[in-house]
C-alpha cells in the first residue's frame, strides 16, 4: 500500500537522479517525489506542495548535504523566472543530464534492444549563454510606477516576470525590447489585460539574423488598430539602426498561443536574413527557425555525418519548414523533397533554394503522412528520411508510411526524448539503430534535442 502524503508535510530526503523538467527525483517509502531545484546526491528538507496516490511535489527548504556540482546561479531572477531549470548545476553535469535523460525515456518505452544502443556524449557549447536569437516577451502595465514592463511568465502561472537582462537572450534581441518597452510607457500605448481582456499590445517579439545582424520587430496586438504607430516606429528608426523590419502580428483570441494569422507589414523589409552552414535563409516573422544558430550548425552537421552523403542520394526532409536542414545538405543530394503545412514556409524554402541556385529540390504544402504515400506511388523512392518532428513527435500516419514502405536510411532529430523513444518502440522494429546523439540546443534548461542514426535491418 502505497504512503499518502499530506500537503505542508516536511521530509528529509535523498535526491537520486534529475527528472525530465530539471527537478530533483526523490523516494519516500517507494512513492516518488519531485523536488525543484535539488540536484543528485543532496540530502535535502522539502516541504510537500502536492500530494496524490501516485507521486508527490516538494519545494526546498534547505539543503542538508549540498552536491560538489551546485553553483549559484547568476541570473538574479531565475528562482522566480521559470526560463531557465538548470542555471544551479555546473554545465559539464548539465551534459551528463541530458544523456541521462535519454536513457531515462528508453528505460520508460524500452524499444527492441535499447540497452545495447550507443548513446553519444552530449555536444555543448563553449560559451552557454547568450545564444537565443529570438525573445517573445509578454507585456503588462505596472500599476504602481504607470510603466510598461516586458518578461516571462512564472512557471505555471501568470505573474509576469519582469526582464531587463536575460542571460540567454542574445543582446541585441533584450537591448530592442528594453527601447520599445520605454517607448510604449512614453507614447502611452494601450497595453492588454489579460483579466479584463481590454487593450492592444500583447507581447513584443524581436528575433536577429546572427550572421548578418539583421533584427526584426514583431508588435502583437489583439486588434488592427495600433495608436501612434507612426511616431512609435519613427523613434525606433532613430534609437534602433539595427532593426530592418517592423511588422504587426494580430491575437485576436483569448489564448496562450503568442500569434494569430495575419500579419502586417509596418516598416522596412518583410523578412530578415540569417545563416547557417553557408546557407541563406529568409525568416518571415511566423516562420519556424532554430532559436539557437550557433548549435544548429551543429545539430545540422551531425545529421549529415548520419546520412552519410559520401555516395549522393535522394532525400526526403519531412517537417521542412524553412528548409533549413535540407538546404544544407542539398549540395551533396541527389534531390531533395520537403513538405510542411505552413504555406509561407514553404514559399520561404522555394525562394532559399532559388537563392542558391539549387535546381534537385522539390517543396510542396501539406503533411509528410499525406504527401509521402502519393510520391512513393508515383514511384518516387528516396534512399533516406530526415525527420525533425514538433515536440509531439511523429504522426501515426507518418509511422505506418515509414514502416510500410521504409527507406534505407532514416535520421531522426528529435527535441523532446519521450516521444522520440515511443517512436523507437516502432521503428526498432524495421530499423538498426546505429546511436543517438544528443545536442544541447539550449543549455541552462531542461530541454534536449537528439540525433539519432537508423538503418533499415
Amino acid at each position: 500500500m502505497a504512503v499518502q502524503l499530506k500537503t505542508n508535510q516536511t521530509l528529509t530526503l535523498k535526491i537520486k537522479r534529475l527528472g525530465i523538467n530539471g527537478e530533483g527525483i526523490a523516494y519516500y517509502k517507494r512513492l516518488i517525489i519531485f523536488v525543484t531545484g535539488a540536484l543528485p546526491n543532496e540530502t535535502v528538507v522539502a516541504r510537500i506542495t502536492k500530494a496524490t496516490p501516485r507521486f508527490a511535489e516538494a519545494s526546498l527548504v534547505k539543503i542538508t548535504k549540498k552536491s560538489p556540482n551546485r553553483i549559484t546561479p547568476p541570473c538574479p531572477v531565475y528562482e522566480e523566472c521559470g526560463g531557465c531549470q538548470l542555471q544551479h548545476l555546473a554545465y559539464n553535469k548539465q551534459l551528463d543530464f541530458k544523456k541521462d535523460l535519454l536513457r531515462q525515456a528508453l528505460e520508460k518505452y524500452k524499444p527492441e534492444g535499447y540497452q545495447t544502443f550507443d548513446l553519444r556524449d552530449t555536444l555543448g557549447m563553449d560559451e552557454p549563454w547568450h545564444y537565443r536569437n529570438k525573445a517573445q516577451f509578454q507585456l503588462r502595465k505596472n500599476k504602481k510606477t504607470k510603466q510598461v514592463e516586458a518578461g516571462l511568465y512564472q512557471a505555471d502561472s501568470h505573474q509576469l516576470v519582469p526582464l531587463k537582462d536575460c542571460l540567454v537572450q542574445e543582446p541585441t534581441t533584450q537591448k530592442v525590447i528594453n527601447v520599445v518597452t520605454k517607448l510604449l510607457t512614453k507614447y502611452d500605448l494601450p497595453i492588454y489585460d489579460e483579466r479584463t481582456n481590454s487593450g492592444i499590445l500583447r507581447t513584443l517579439m524581436v528575433r536577429i539574423g546572427i550572421e548578418t545582424g539583421e533584427v526584426q520587430l514583431v508588435l502583437i496586438t489583439k486588434t488592427k488598430k495600433l495608436p501612434q504607430a507612426n511616431a512609435l516606429i519613427r523613434e525606433i528608426n532613430q534609437r534602433l539602426p539595427e532593426v530592418v523590419s517592423i511588422m504587426q502580428n494580430i491575437q485576436d483570441k483569448k489564448t496562450s498561443v503568442i500569434m494569430g494569422d495575419e500579419t502586417i507589414h509596418l516598416w522596412g523589409q518583410e523578412v530578415i536574413n540569417e545563416k547557417i552552414n553557408e546557407v541563406s535563409f529568409e525568416l518571415s516573422p511566423r516562420a519556424f527557425f532554430q532559436l539557437n544558430p550557433q548549435q544548429t550548425k551543429v545539430l545540422y552537421q551531425e545529421a549529415l555525418k548520419a546520412l552519410d552523403l559520401s555516395t549522393p542520394k535522394t532525400v526526403v526532409d519531412a517537417y521542412c519548414g524553412v528548409g533549413t536542414i535540407g538546404l544544407s545538405l542539398a549540395k551533396q543530394a541527389k534531390e531533395v523533397r520537403g513538405m510542411d503545412i505552413i504555406p509561407q514556409a514553404i514559399d520561404d524554402a522555394k525562394k532559399n533554394a532559388a537563392a542558391l541556385n539549387l535546381n534537385n529540390t522539390h517543396y510542396e504544402v501539406g503533411t509528410a503522412e499525406e504527401l509521402l504515400p502519393k510520391w512513393l506511388k508515383a514511384g518516387f523512392s528516396p534512399d533516406a528520411i530526415i525527420v525533425d518532428p514538433p515536440r509531439t513527435g511523429l504522426d501515426t500516419k507518418l509511422l505506418q508510411a515509414i514502416q510500410t514502405t521504409p527507406s534505407p536510411q532514416m535520421v531522426y532529430i528529435s527535441c523532446n526524448v519521450s516521444t522520440l523513444a515511443r517512436d523507437l518502440v516502432s521503428l526498432a522494429k524495421i530499423y538498426r539503430i546505429d546511436y543517438l546523439q544528443s545536442v544541447d540546443m539550449f543549455p541552462q534548461t531542461a530541454r534536449c534535442e537528439v540525433v539519432v542514426k537508423l538503418s533499415k535491418k
